[in-house]
């Protein structure tokens, strides 16, 4: 596995739709396990394969040790409820901001290994996949963002 670099906000990448992924290679495999690595490395809960400079349309989650989501085609079906919390992005580090968001979120995918699965998440879970899955279409979180954090809110 390897550390990959990570896309920083500025770069026109992160404003480009990634591309459906039509058959899961062993290249596609080892896209994964990098995300994972360079996810967790940089300490985040989320990581979406165009932050990495791939346009392609997979996510990696990991909001509780050990149980990571890997989302390939992930599509948002259905969503409920609202919260307002601070977030932040990998590609932005240092800065977070307040957004709205879903409080519950379910989304449709396919894992790594080629099975299609629905999955419903709430809070910080629905909170993830609302903000990978934005960044498969070239959202940020500062689109959503209702203001930025102060930085005595910050510390």
């Amino acid at each position: 596995m390897a550390k990959l670099k990570i896309v920083k906000f500025g770069d026109p990448m992160l404003r480009k739709v990634s591309r459906p992924v039509d058959t899961i290679t062993p290249r596609i495999q080892t896209l994964i396990d990098d995300m994972i690595e360079t996810m967790r490395d940089a300490g985040g809960c989320g990581l979406a394969a165009v932050q990495v400079g791939v346009l392609r349309r997979i996510v990696v989650i990991e909001v509780e040790e050990g149980k990571v989501y890997v989302m390939i085609n992930p599509k948002i079906v259905a969503f409920a409820g609202e919260q307002q919390d601070n977030e932040g992005c990998l590609s932005n580090p240092g800065n977070y901001g307040i957004t709205k968001r879903p409080k519950a979120v379910t989304v449709k995918a396919t894992d790594r290994h080629g099975k299609e699965y629905e999955l419903t998440g709430t809070d910080l879970l629905a909170r993830a996949i609302c903000h990978e899955c934005d960044h498969l279409d070239g959202k940020l979180y500062t689109d959503v963002q209702i203001r930025p954090l102060t930085p005595e809110e910050l510390s």
